[in-house]
């Protein structure tokens, strides 16, 4: 069971470093990419599964260092937290730009919506990759002191 947990854990940081450096690319690209959305969640999902085998294995009796379990669960808080700094973005650009809500921006001529909505992804990609990339070193820090 160990050997699966370090075998996760490994792919987990491989898989949250892949969508932290091409979401960063994205982002500096301006350019918007469902793969990266995929690889995020893909990532966030072996995040929770790696967590769930330390759990089982924390319940099976193996002893652990208190600095492995908090930077094991860290990037569970931080990718929780990065959702919501996400979900918020939308509001965030709209209160920058002078607008109350999105039908305000329904009224805008075509090209200003694209703008408003290229910022808005902008945003949640720049929160989500840093998120990615701040999960990478948790988890590697995680690693270091197993």
């Amino acid at each position: 069971m160990k050997d699966v947990h370090i075998v996760v854990g490994v792919l987990t940081i491989g898989l949250n470093a892949i969508a932290g450096l091409y979401g960063a690319w994205c982002w500096w690209r301006s350019r918007p990419s469902t793969w990266f959305w995929r690889l995020l969640r893909l990532a966030q999902a072996m995040i929770v599964v790696e967590a769930a085998l330390g759990g089982v294995l924390a319940a099976m009796g193996k002893k652990t260092p208190s600095l492995h379990l908090l930077y094991g669960l860290l990037p569970l808080l931080v990718s929780f937290l990065a959702e919501q700094l996400r979900v918020a973005s939308a509001q965030m650009i709209l209160d920058a730009r002078g607008y109350a809500s999105a039908q305000d921006v329904g009224a805008l001529p075509e090209e200003e919506q694209r703008a408003v909505v290229l910022a808005i992804v902008q945003r949640e990609l720049g929160v989500m990759v840093l998120a990615a990339l701040v999960s990478v070193v948790l988890l590697a820090r995680a690693a270091g002191t197993a």
